[in-house]
């Protein structure tokens, strides 16, 4: 399949896309929290994928950590485009705003004080942070895949992602619990150590 790719045969390629795409989404809604962004990057990074082939080592396994750290990629510049974006709109005259009904249909959820705490402890990680996270516990990938995926050292993935873990539970405390837990420090519960997950 790897030589086929950097080949470039369309046949492989539509292989590719069929194995692939579901998780390459999947990563990509947990890195950005939006579904329509989400599908935009899994189209910008199977473009990525298909125009840096010719990076594919011939030899290897599974392609899946190679696309998911183009993904990781495609996200950053993603954001940073979305950036400039917002930063050149907020600079033009101020029209009438229309009220966005989003937040009403998002209060109706049940769940959604949960996810606003989810949201907020995953925003207090730093981004290098969120991207092990994503791969190693969402994505399901080891500490080795991770670590190429993101072209860092096994040993940097690990320490990253023992800190998102401690971040989290730290930051996943309800308020309520977090008060009383100030009196008692022995009842504070640290993140689990089970491999990678």
């Amino acid at each position: 399949m790897r030589k086929r790719i950097r080949a470039g045969d369309h046949d492989a390629f539509a292989e590719l896309f069929d194995a692939y795409a579901r998780s390459v989404y999947n990563h990509a809604f947990r890195l950005t929290g939006e579904w329509a962004q989400a599908e935009d990057i899994v189209s910008l990074t199977f473009l990525d994928a298909w125009r840096l082939r010719d990076k594919v080592d011939e030899e290897g396994g599974s392609l899946r950590p190679w696309l998911l750290g183009v993904a990781t990629n495609v996200t950053r510049n993603t954001r940073r485009a979305a950036r400039r974006h917002a930063a050149a709109v907020a600079r033009l005259p101020r029209d009438e705003a229309v009220g966005d009904f989003a937040d009403e249909v998002a209060g109706r959820l049940d769940d959604a004080a949960q996810l606003d705490l989810v949201r907020a402890a995953l925003a207090k990680l730093r981004r290098a942070e969120r991207e092990v996270l994503a791969l190693c516990v969402w994505s399901g990938l080891d500490y080795r895949a991770a670590a190429e995926a993101l072209g860092v050292p096994v040993g940097t993935v690990r320490s990253r992602l023992s800190r998102a873990r401690t971040k989290l539970a730290k930051h996943m405390e309800l308020p309520s619990r977090r008060g009383q837990m100030r009196g008692d420090r022995t009842t504070a519960v640290g993140p689990t150590k089970e491999g990678n997950r």
